[in-house]
């Protein structure tokens, strides 16, 4: 791994990279697809989980070669991978901001850049990253909202900007993304978690996670539900007891 300061294009290709992977651990660890459909590989010098579904990987990949593109164009300002229920209604998002801090010519971005984050340095970040996503659970508990929830990737340019034509048949096409999939569909109620940020001096990085209202409102249900349901149970428990 080298000591030597990122390029432009190294940046580019390792904050992508590191995206895709983080995909697919979120759907692991959020248990969006059973346990079986991912194998364990090694990334960044830590355990991964990585989907073997061919459809599945085509779509992740095609739509991070197009994610890839904007963050080259610097039009990128957020990704937003969101899990929704069987009505599409938001359940979690996650949000990886990034941010260009350096302007490079194309002529330009195979050069290094001084002061910037060295390719090892960058690494041990990631490391980090995916051992936090690797502990969600913990934080936010298990995805018990049913079994038809899926997910879906949304890119968010800045100042309205529209996405680049890909000259590929690979990226699949940029449609325009339901509101309240996106950060500017959130309510008031959602809660927001950060879970790590990364400054590499050339392109900035940050995960959050945010926790839907419809989310926090179907788990108080859940958990109401089941003090019904314990209640009932020890009346029931004490209405069988023998008179002592």
């Amino acid at each position: 791994m080298s000591d030597e300061p990122l390029s432009f294009d190294q940046a580019v290709a390792g904050v992508s990279e590191f995206i895709e992977v983080a995909i697919h651990t979120i759907l692991y660890v959020r248990q969006v697809y059973p346990p079986d459909l991912f194998i364990r590989r090694k990334k960044y010098d830590t355990p991964v989980y990585q989907s073997r579904h061919p459809t599945l990987n085509e779509y992740i990949s095609g739509a991070i070669k197009a994610v890839s593109d904007e963050i080259a164009q610097g039009t990128v300002e957020k990704v937003v991978m969101v899990i929704r229920n069987k009505e599409h209604v938001a359940l979690e998002r996650f949000i990886f901001s990034v941010e260009n801090m350096v302007e490079v010519e194309p002529f330009n971005r195979g050069t290094r850049i001084e002061n910037a984050m060295t390719a090892k340095s960058l690494v041990q970040y990631f490391r980090s990253f995916l051992i936090k996503l690797s502990m969600l659970e913990c934080q936010l508990g298990q995805m018990n909202l049913g079994d038809d929830i899926s997910f879906a990737i949304l890119l968010e340019l800045k100042d309205k900007a529209a996405p680049s034509v890909s000259h590929t048949t690979d990226p699949p096409p940029w449609v325009p993304a339901e509101t309240q999939h996106t950060t500017a569909g959130v309510t008031e109620e959602a809660e927001l978690h950060m879970i790590r940020s990364v400054n590499t001096g050339v392109i900035n990085v940050s995960i959050a996670v945010q926790e839907s209202a419809e989310k926090l409102r179907l788990e108080k249900e859940k958990r109401k539900q089941r003090r019904l349901e314990a209640k009932k149970a020890a009346e029931l428990l004490k209405q069988e007891q023998p008179p002592q």
